[in-house]
């Protein structure tokens, strides 16, 4: 009895060391997008790394699709294209408009050997999503170390907010915060990192919020700025106290501005994007200067004029291809008319002939010499009859061939 147990533990120790180690040799490969932030409509490159070797594997690419009934679950759902998997290790991604999640895995021989999941990253966007938004109060992108309100909205009940920091790893509000319906309350344990909400179904517009521990930050918003909207970048000192001698910079270029503490661009175009900073001093006099940290400064197109844009194209092609069909229209019927009066040319041309050849025929002589020609005129006719084989029934046309030359001459010559 107790060699039966100990065999039998025995086996069942040595499966679990087997299962173990087989699942220890099962790699992960690594998943990088590039860019990881895009405007709407850009290509996303995503690209699956395998450790070596590299070779026989084919890729598979997922999307991942939040799952809520845990702090950080994702569900894959396979791309377009991607069933049978792909021999090129890179995937683009035409179109991007909104933020999202994307996995991949590999695999190789016959049964297929795969590869774990990679882990989640993630292509962030600006712009709002109608169906799922993220609004940060105070609504700034920079921040001290205070407690912000990540507030989430959209077509969704269930929310939950996620921070991915330096290094693209992510993670819920409930472990840097506390999550209350849909609202994510921070605590001192948050920090610099892009920030968004999810729902089963949606992502929401990514805020890239820097936590700074100087003195001074820069006032700029969250989300996108409309195109020819109005905008206003300020600078904040942790204290209340002014700071003196603000200037303001755009791509580290100083930008002139006769305005003291703040910068307004009055109507915003795309020329307009770019990182922001400010510095200042704490007294008028001060030599000792403080400089904000960087952040993007985003445009967007107007709704309307994207939208418009929607129908403009289809409208340019519909107005095209109309005047395209008229043109071929009235091609067809100059064409037609033109075939109607040659017809109807050849047709007068056949009935002129015919009633000359009558009256020819009326103007011969019995012995087949014409009696009647312009006076003059000095001409020579060959008139050429022959016998043809009828294809049905008899040929009523003589057998024989007939020339006959006929030269007249003028009275001059007589």
């Amino acid at each position: 009895m107790g060699h039966t147990l100990f065999g039998a533990l025995g086996l069942f120790s040595l499966n679990i060391l087997l299962y173990c180690g087989h699942a220890q040799g099962v790699p992960r490969p690594v998943l990088t997008v590039s860019p990881s932030w895009t405007s709407p409509g850009d290509s996303v490159t995503l690209t699956c790394s395998v450790g070596p070797p590299s070779a026989g594997w084919r890729f598979f690419w997922y999307k991942a699709v939040p799952d809520l009934s845990d702090y950080y679950i994702y569900t894959h759902e396979l791309l377009a294209g991607s069933t049978t998997g792909t021999e090129q290790d890179s995937y683009i991604l035409h179109g991007q408009t909104h933020t999202a999640g994307y996995a991949c895995r590999a695999g190789r021989g016959d049964p297929v050997f795969y590869t774990k999941y990679s882990h989640e990253k993630f292509v962030w966007s600006g712009g709002v999503n109608p169906a799922a938004s993220l609004t940060v109060s105070p609504h700034r992108l920079q921040h001290f170390s205070e407690s912000l309100s990540l507030i989430c909205e959209g077509n969704s009940a269930e929310w939950r907010v996620m921070m991915a920091d330096e290094d693209g790893d992510a993670s819920p509000c409930s472990y840097w915060g506390e999550m209350t319906g849909s609202t994510c309350n921070t605590n001192t344990r948050a920090s610099s990192g892009v920030y968004w909400c999810e729902s089963v179904t949606q992502f929401s517009n990514a805020a890239n919020i820097t936590i700074h521990s100087g003195d001074v930050i820069l006032v700029s918003p969250v989300r996108p700025v409309t195109e020819g909207h109005s905008v206003t970048l300020g600078c904040k000192l942790r204290t209340e106290n002014l700071l003196y001698n603000v200037d303001f910079y755009k791509n580290d270029k100083l930008i002139p501005n006769p305005v003291r503490g703040e910068l307004l661009i009055s109507a915003v175009t795309k020329s307009d994007e770019g990182f922001y900073k400010c510095r200042g001093r704490k007294s008028p006099q001060g030599l000792e200067t403080l400089t904000s940290a960087e952040s993007w400064l985003s445009v967007k197109y107007p709704e309307e004029a994207a939208s418009s844009s929607v129908f403009l194209v289809p409208l340019v092609v519909g107005l095209v291809s109309g005047v395209l069909l008229i043109i071929l229209l009235l091609l067809f019927l100059r064409r037609y008319r033109k075939s109607e009066a040659s017809s109807l040319s050849r047709s007068q041309r056949t009935n002129q002939s015919a009633a000359t050849d009558h009256m020819i025929n009326q103007g011969e002589t019995q012995d087949g010499h014409y009696s009647s020609l312009l006076h003059g005129d000095s001409c020579l006719y060959e008139a050429i009859g022959g016998s043809e084989e009828p294809e049905h029934g008899t040929n009523d046309e003589p057998e024989e061939s007939v020339y006959e030359n006929v030269r007249m001459e003028t009275a001059a010559d007589g």
